[in-house]
């Protein structure tokens, strides 16, 4: 067993070990690749996605030094046609670049020694072949595959890891060859030796490497554009295998007894190709072994870096997170990244790396992002409250103070917090119809989210509400129906309520329910508010 080369198959021993959700059909679309165009794969995912387990399963898969069948008996793979054609059958190679980033005695010369040991390795392995002096890995690869005919599948993980921690590039002032090349430089050639040379596809029968980040757009990695790309944005024909679908966390939830839908409060939410619904696994798991919902997203290690990138506020962006902690969805033009964390240039840029982060998530059918679930709603509330926006976290502030004014049934106090928040004169708290109301509304009421799954437009009765407030399971407040009018009157909202029955949908579910009448005067530029009482006589608590 090695280090580098046929490590064998102990690290998915103990993924199966842990609470394994199978993800072996994933294996069926690798090997529908071997020795084709399209060999070389880049599936990139945010952290915490299960990058690395699936990394360790194709090592366990492919590794021809180990006899892996017995792990995969029972799983999906097993079924596929291509199964025993390529269990067990090649050399692999597998690198984690994390191993060389995270050690400070590889600085200036990491991808030298990310090499070197390879190379120790591989000749240790192979110590019958005829190795030409000063032979880069490559060169000891061709040497092995000419002499042997042995051919290996690479597995690279955290592949960007040198492209997150040392983004750098040479700057040209004069003559190139006067400029010492960093580590982002080497490491691009060292890429583009192994995957792009003569005997490249010779040598290796795939490659599967896995990141944040999909391959740089740049003249100099334009070398590199024969990897398929399987993202956060685009992931081919493999959308289930981003995280855990809701079959999966159902069959979890009911196996461990957690409540389903508080597991998707918290982490579902990230709309995946055709997956409509994906969790994030990591979070599932730490939810189960803890018995607990909470955030177990701070340990993500990204949430500097987008503290950073939101405060730039390009193009409006301010606006646009705001909304989208509300429960908006934004437009995002994804092509323009350049898919390097050190160029990031514009609104667009920002949400796309966001979205390769997991801060957001992508519906690739309407172009647009949004927040996916609680727990990084918590965490981008978060990253705000590190910035220079001090109105907009004032507003996240009042946001609390407005949901107990309007629970404790104080209209006076609810249309006096609407009417601050208007005055802010941000441009998302603009508006000039009802529709314009109800997504102020929806920002004004953020808070409100810690306890309640908030709809607009919900089809109840004989029309849509507007806003309808669910509490959450394992909260004991009241439901909330919000009605709004421009230029009308409360009164007219809450009677709009009663003659549509807009509240049969909520009885459904509870009936301690709470009716609220808003409209907004654009003469005097004022709110004011209507709170009812849900009873079988209606009991005007506020006039």
């Amino acid at each position: 067993m090695g280090i580098y080369i046929n490590k064998g198959n102990l690290a998915f021993k103990k993924v199966l070990n842990s609470n394994y959700v199978d993800k072996s059909d994933f294996i069926a679309v690798v090997n529908s690749t071997i020795d084709t165009e399209s060999q070389y794969i880049c599936a990139t995912r945010c952290r915490r996605f299960g990058k690395s387990m699936m990394a360790k399963m194709l090592c366990a898969y492919y590794d021809k030094s180990c006899d892996s069948r017995e792990l995969f008996k029972g799983l999906a793979i097993e079924k596929d046609p291509s199964f025993e054609t390529h269990l067990n059958r090649y050399n692999v190679l597998y690198l984690d670049v994390t191993d060389f980033t995270t050690q400070s005695d590889y600085k200036g010369r990491l991808v030298k020694s990310m090499q070197e040991e390879i190379i120790e390795e591989v000749k240790r392995t192979f110590p019958n072949v005829s190795y030409k002096e000063n032979s880069d890995l490559m060169g000891c690869l061709q040497s092995i595959y000419t002499q042997t005919g042995e051919r290996f599948y690479f597995i690279i993980d955290e592949w960007d890891a040198i492209c997150r921690e040392f983004p750098e590039r040479r700057k040209f002032k004069g003559s190139p060859e006067s400029v010492e090349p960093t580590e982002m430089d080497e490491y691009v050639k060292f890429l583009r030796r192994l995957f792009k040379g003569g005997l490249s596809s010779e040598v290796f029968v795939g490659a599967y490497i896995t990141g944040i980040l999909p391959m740089i757009k740049h003249n100099t990695e334009s070398a590199l554009n024969n990897f398929r790309e399987y993202s956060m944005v685009n992931p081919r024909k493999a959308p289930g295998s981003f995280g855990f679908t809701s079959d999966e966390v159902r069959s979890l939830c009911e196996k461990y007894d957690m409540d389903y839908d508080e597991m998707a409060a918290w982490y579902d939410g990230y709309q995946i190709g055709k997956e409509p619904s994906v969790f994030n696994p990591h979070s599932v798991m730490n939810a189960i072994e803890a018995n607990e919902y909470c955030s177990y997203w701070a340990s993500t290690g990204a949430y500097d870096k987008v503290a950073q990138y939101i405060s730039l506020n390009y193009d409006g962006l301010k606006d646009d997170i705001v909304k989208m902690l509300a429960g908006e969805r934004c437009r995002v033009n994804t092509t323009k990244f350049k898919n390097d964390m050190s160029k990031v240039d514009s609104r667009d840029d920002v949400l796309t790396v966001m979205i390769h982060l997991g801060y957001l998530a992508y519906d690739g059918c309407t172009g647009t992002c949004y927040v996916p679930n609680k727990e990084v709603r918590d965490e981008l509330i978060n990253a705000v409250e590190d910035t220079d926006w001090t109105n907009i976290i004032k507003y996240l502030t009042n946001s609390e103070d407005l949901l107990n004014a309007t629970l404790a049934c104080d209209a006076d106090k609810v249309a006096k917090f609407i009417d601050a928040a208007h005055n802010e004169n941000t441009s998302i708290l603009s508006y000039n119809d009802e529709n314009s109301l109800s997504c102020v509304l929806s920002i004004a009421y953020i808070y409100a989210k810690n306890d309640y799954i908030v709809h607009r437009e919900l089809a109840s009765g004989k029309g849509f509400a507007d806003l309808v407030f669910f509490p959450r399971k394992f909260s004991d407040k009241p439901a909330m129906i919000v009605e709004l009018k421009y230029d009308k009157g409360a009164d007219t909202a809450i009677e709009q309520i009663h003659r549509k029955e807009y509240q049969g949908k909520v009885l459904e579910y509870t009936d301690n329910l709470l009716l609220v009448g808003i409209n907004y005067d654009k003469k005097t530029k004022k709110h004011t508010c209507v709170i009812e009482k849900y009873a079988d006589k209606f009991e005007v608590l506020n006039d």
